[in-house]
């Protein structure tokens, strides 16, 4: 979870930028801190949309780079921060990313391992997939998004029907052992977003992987909502 440091950072910095401003000076501290989380959490989502995207990963850079910001963000942005942390604990070797008020989970084949050329989990994949389910089951406000990608080897047309049928076998596990299915959705991505080079077996590994984006739903959303009022 190495980013966090850093757009931690990145988040202090514009901070301290916005509070400098003779507009937020004028405000009482209640305003001033909803209008100083708004506005960063639009530019800091923005520009951690932009920069995974430009990483390779469009579609789920899309989905984390929108935030809801203020204190409400703040809310949701720490219960993202716990759920994170039992992430990282709970699989070791996953890559775990806070973006904006998201997650960024990241399997690689040593995580969620299938058969050679076949849509079919391995049983160490089911084993990291329950442990991941334990965690979701425990935070039932958020959606998942779960993208499937492939290495270059073979036709383009079969590591797409491949890549889908992958990511369609974590959601049908994820369901089949609690998690319910309208908070997943699926994308196989195929060859596409490689986030190493093709031309080696070692890059072609890191190639094959399983994506998540974790948001807040509209629940989660609205109760953040309400306890910001209290």
């Amino acid at each position: 979870m190495k980013k966090i440091g850093i757009y931690t950072v990145a988040a202090a910095f514009l901070v301290a930028s916005l509070t400098s401003c003779e507009a937020v000076k004028n405000t009482n501290n209640t305003q001033k801190g909803a209008g100083i989380g708004a506005v960063a959490g639009a530019v800091i989502g923005g520009v951690l949309g932009n920069n995974l995207g430009k990483g390779g990963n469009g579609a789920l850079g899309a989905v984390l780079g929108g935030v809801v910001g203020g204190t409400v963000g703040g809310v949701i942005g720490n219960k993202m921060d716990k759920q994170a942390r039992e992430i990282d604990t709970a699989i070791p070797g996953a890559e775990v990313e806070r973006v904006g008020e998201g997650i960024k989970l990241t399997l690689g084949e040593n995580s969620v391992r299938f058969e050679t050329s076949k849509s079919t989990l391995t049983q160490a994949a089911k084993a990291n997939l329950l442990k991941l389910e334990k965690i979701f089951e425990q935070y039932p406000d958020t959606n998942i998004i779960i993208y499937g990608y492939t290495d270059s080897t073979g036709p383009v047309d079969f590591n797409q029907k491949l890549s889908e049928q992958r990511v369609a076998s974590v959601k049908q596990y994820l369901v089949a052992t609690g998690i319910k299915a309208e908070r997943i959705s699926t994308q196989g991505m195929g060859i596409a977003d490689p986030i190493a080079t093709n031309d080696t077996p070692e890059g072609r590994a890191q190639n094959r992987r399983v994506e998540f984006a974790i948001t807040a739903n509209q629940k989660m959303i609205e109760d953040a909502q309400k306890e910001v009022k209290q």
